[in-house]
């Protein structure tokens, strides 16, 4: 069942949008109403639905806003725009503000919005995997490093727009070059791959995980001071070494990492600093001894 969010003030409209959805030839829709401008965008932030029909009057409000609105949220659900506008100018603001597509509500169809719907779609998947390749890592499925650049430095500002902590944890495996001159780079690549599912599974949703090099991965935590960020880094460092990781054929391969923690801005002033000062931590963990934590203000964790 494809969930559709229809956000528009007049309900005889939404109740013609039901009946061309009726008289479609393909798939299985479940249609929602939303009839103001706040309970749709609350509704649309969940990314509960596959896609949205948006009308352009909402109230003292339009939906061109809503689109900038949404999508500086971070919301990437299709918007098909619906207007009763015939200006050859409302088509290109809608688009530009990121709808996908757009119908003249006049004009519109069973076979016409269904058409659009499997464009928009179709068009969405599409773009969600490129913005997937531009950001990711291909191996680990992590954020890549021109991401967690971005990331960082956003994550920095909002940081010190609201006074918030700001937290990096730096990792590094232990011995990785051993791996792949033993076992081979499938071996290393698997045992890569499996780390960063760990590393994934071991972080709240609001924070970031990225591949910044080969074997060196790192933790962006939002609102997290360093003592917190130090239990988050011991959890990690227990579970990339908790258990085996199998690299082919049966073999596994036990793997320890270690560890570096800082906070902005208790150990720096900004995202320079805050990454000096966690890359020091690890490499202190490092010559420590490995498979240990250790924070700008020194504190230690080990195995």
């Amino acid at each position: 069942m494809t969930r559709v969010l229809v956000i528009d003030d007049d309900r005889l409209q939404f109740r013609l949008v039901q009946a061309h959805f009726n008289r479609f030839q393909t798939g299985s829709y479940e249609l929602e109403w939303s009839e103001t401008y706040e309970e749709g965008l609350s509704k649309l932030l969940t990314g509960g639905y596959a896609v949205c029909l948006l009308d352009f009057r909402l109230g003292e409000k339009d939906g061109l806003q809503l689109i900038r609105e949404a999508a500086a949220a971070g919301c990437r659900t299709p918007i098909v725009f619906l207007t009763a506008e015939t200006s050859g100018s409302v088509d290109i603001q809608a688009l530009e503000a990121g709808a996908l597509d757009y119908l003249v509500k006049g004009e519109i169809s069973p076979r016409s919005l269904e058409r659009s719907l499997r464009y928009a779609l179709k068009l969405g998947e599409t773009l969600e995997a490129l913005r997937r390749l531009a950001t990711r890592d291909e191996l680990t499925g992590l954020l890549n490093r021109r991401e967690y650049d971005r990331i960082l430095a956003e994550e920095e500002d909002r940081a010190k727009r609201f006074d918030h902590p700001l937290a990096l944890i730096m990792i590094d495996l232990d011995h990785f070059k051993a791996v792949n001159d033993n076992h081979g780079h499938q071996a290393g690549d698997a045992v890569l791959r499996e780390v960063a599912r760990r590393l994934s599974g071991s972080i709240r949703t609001v924070d970031r995980a990225a591949r910044i090099g080969g074997e060196e991965l790192a933790l962006i935590l939002v609102q997290t001071d360093r003592d917190a960020a130090v239990d988050v880094a011991k959890r990690a460092i227990k579970l990339i070494s908790g258990a085996p990781i199998e690299v082919g054929d049966g073999f596994k391969l036990s793997v320890t990492a270690s560890a570096g923690v800082a906070e902005m801005p208790r150990d720096a002033v900004g995202v320079p600093g805050l990454v000096a000062a966690s890359d020091k931590a690890l490499y202190a963990a490092k010559t420590q001894g490995r498979n240990r934590v250790v924070s700008a203000g020194g504190e230690r964790g080990g195995p």
